[in-house]
């Protein structure tokens, strides 16, 4: 699941809002899948999801979610459509912001919530904009957490799908040198440099809106991409020509049931998987370049 944002372009606009209940309800699950779509915002209920969007349609969301039943992975949904008057939504997503506890060193927190840091914490500040990447989703969680275990200092890396740089920020406050972070979207090229800003660290960061195949480096000592399971197959051979031999690529965005068909392809382009993290149906995978 790409760390992509989406900036809305008004603060108060009219928008559609969709109630969906699901047997099994796992919101988790649902919303790192709704986050594929072109949505303004989500909110977990206790026993639904309320997704908000000014330009998807009801079928937008259906075709997903038959797509988890297809897969035995729902048994049954319903999606309830809704169109709703004009609200402040940056005012009631901030309302629903929390500082999250990644691991015993990583927290990450808006800026509009205080936090006193404990020795030894790194802290990022992010504010996404209403956007995935905030630190919330698993794939986020288990690539902050395995970052911890493999960045080493002066390592050169590499964040395919940077979206809001959460990840390339951690990679540079761990320890990495530089760091090269792509997206091809101008909204998440944006807010990465405005939250790199806020961490100290641009000056470590590379931020550039174009997609793999137009980055000229390679021997990247790390790359990470936590993008969904289409293109990481497609943009493999990408990745290998440019991680240095020995180096470590950690992969996330998939669920637990995409596993078989990664490892078929990466482990044909000279991969080899070192370690594998499952949190609910989502799992983040570490390869070494042989």
């Amino acid at each position: 699941m790409q760390n992509s944002c989406r900036i809305p372009v008004k603060d108060f606009m009219i928008y559609k809002e969709f109630l969906i209940t699901a047997d099994p309800y796992n919101a988790d699950l649902l919303s790192g899948i709704l986050w594929e779509l072109d949505i303004t915002g989500l909110s977990e209920e206790v026993n639904c999801l309320k997704v908000f969007s000014s330009s998807i349609l009801k079928n937008d969301i259906e075709v997903l979610l038959r797509n988890l039943v297809n897969n035995k992975m729902l048994r049954t949904f319903n999606v309830e459509e809704n169109f709703i008057e004009e609200k402040n939504w940056n005012e009631e997503w901030e309302k629903s912001r929390e500082i999250i506890t990644i691991s015993e060193r990583i927290i990450i927190k808006p800026t509009f919530k205080d936090y006193h840091s404990k020795p030894g914490e790194i802290v990022l500040t992010i504010d996404p904009k209403m956007s995935f990447g905030t630190g919330e989703h698993q794939t986020t969680k288990m690539v902050l957490r395995l970052l911890e275990n493999y960045i080493k200092p002066g390592m050169k890396v590499l964040d395919v799908g940077s979206g809001t740089g959460i990840l390339a920020i951690a990679a540079v406050k761990l320890g990495a040198d530089s760091v090269i972070a792509n997206d091809i979207d101008e909204w998440c090229y944006k807010n990465s440099i405005e939250n790199s800003e806020l961490n100290d660290t641009t000056n470590k960061i590379d931020f550039r809106i174009c997609t793999i195949n137009e980055i000229e480096e390679d021997n990247f000592d790390l790359i990470i991409a936590n993008i969904q399971k289409t293109i990481l197959i497609e943009i493999c051979r990408d990745f290998k020509t440019r991680i240095k031999q020995g180096g470590i690529l950690i992969l996330s965005g998939l669920l637990y049931v995409d596993e078989e068909d990664i490892l078929q392809v990466y482990n044909t382009a000279g991969f080899t998987k070192i370690e594998g993290i499952q949190m609910e149906e989502w799992i983040a995978i570490v390869f070494k370049s042989k």
